[in-house]
């Protein structure tokens, strides 16, 4: 099957290439699918995409006229794909959906602590002669309440190593999981319960139509005064432009993000030589209290690996005229 990759970063180039051990024709190209790159499909019968790629109506129609009948998803999320324009021309979608909840739960929780510990003031005072300690005065986890908004494979694994932690949890989900419920201790709770009393909270739920700003001016200002706000699921779940509004009362008192929701464009490069023209982003910059990773939860070498295992076994099943394992 011929395969044309949109977003081949460096990093994951050698592991779609080990698990593709030359079973398939694979180009790849570092730019993003857009309606200006969609040309360079043509001749492929699949295209492997990122969390950052625009498969809207207009690229996807595009897509089917190039002769491109798959459409691989690299990632959990399609909130960039518009699946029901895909079904009407017959586009066959899958995603992956499993690859490692390990790798984005960690990384949640290694914001949560750089924030707890004020890790970031901590390096840069150090490596600039400075070992004094008056502002680093941070605070544990133990005790603490944890709210977790959507309490899926990345929500169940968090929910495992904050109880480790001596959290205690709360959850809110369409689908209550009576194991997490009996294995940690985690309570299900409604949205205002949960923003009332966690001392934390972490956003794991997709990205919808119903979802898209769920945290808003309203239900940031529910949330304790002074909480820690982790977002390492989807950009578009968090208005930060009401964030930045909380951070500026005081209502917020911790933000860690690793997705924002204008990251399409700015994540994933280079822009060290470019100005920078995202004045949102420019202000979240500002804030002590605010740490920012560029989208790198899954960035972890077995993530790596099992996603492009899980790449390579939906173009076997496409390929043998079958459904891939995650068809969506």
């Amino acid at each position: 099957m011929n395969v044309m990759v949109f977003s081949a970063l460096a990093f994951e180039r050698p592991f779609l290439e080990q698990a593709n051990a030359g079973q398939h024709q694979v180009q790849y190209y570092e730019q993003r699918l857009t309606d200006q790159t969609v040309p360079l499909a043509q001749g492929a019968l699949a295209v492997s995409v990122f969390g950052s790629d625009d498969l809207s109506a207009p690229v996807l129609a595009q897509l089917w006229a190039h002769g491109v009948r798959y459409v691989l998803v690299r990632a959990t999320g399609t909130d960039n794909v518009d699946l029901p324009a895909a079904h009407r021309l017959g586009l066959r979608v899958a995603n992956v959906p499993d690859y490692s909840p390990h790798a984005i739960a960690e990384h949640a929780v290694a914001l949560l602590l750089a924030l707890a510990r004020h890790l970031r003031r901590a390096d840069q005072q150090v490596r600039a002669n400075d070992f004094c300690l008056d502002k680093l005065v941070g605070f544990e986890l133990c005790g603490k309440t944890v709210g977790i908004v959507g309490v899926g494979h990345i929500g169940a694994v968090l929910a495992g190593i904050l109880h480790g932690f001596g959290c205690r949890l709360l959850g809110e989900d369409l689908l209550p999981n009576n194991e997490l419920r009996q294995r940690y201790g985690l309570e299900y709770v409604d949205l205002p319960t949960l923003c009332a009393q966690a001392d934390i909270i972490s956003l794991h739920t997709p990205l919808t139509a119903q979802t898209r700003h769920l945290f808003d001016d309203q239900v940031l200002g529910r949330m304790k005064p002074g909480a820690v706000l982790l977002n390492t699921g989807r950009g578009g779940v968090l208005d930060t432009a009401a964030a930045l509004r909380a951070l500026a009362s005081g209502q917020l008192g911790y933000l860690g993000l690793d997705v924002y929701e204008g990251e399409a464009g700015l994540f994933f490069a280079d822009h060290t030589r470019d100005p920078l023209r995202d004045a949102t982003f420019a202000e979240l910059l500002t804030y002590d209290n605010v740490l920012l990773t560029a989208h790198q939860g899954f960035l972890t070498r077995e993530a790596l690996a099992s996603i492009a295992t899980a790449a390579v076994a939906a173009f076997d099943a496409w390929g043998q005229a079958q459904s891939a394992p995650h068809e969506l």
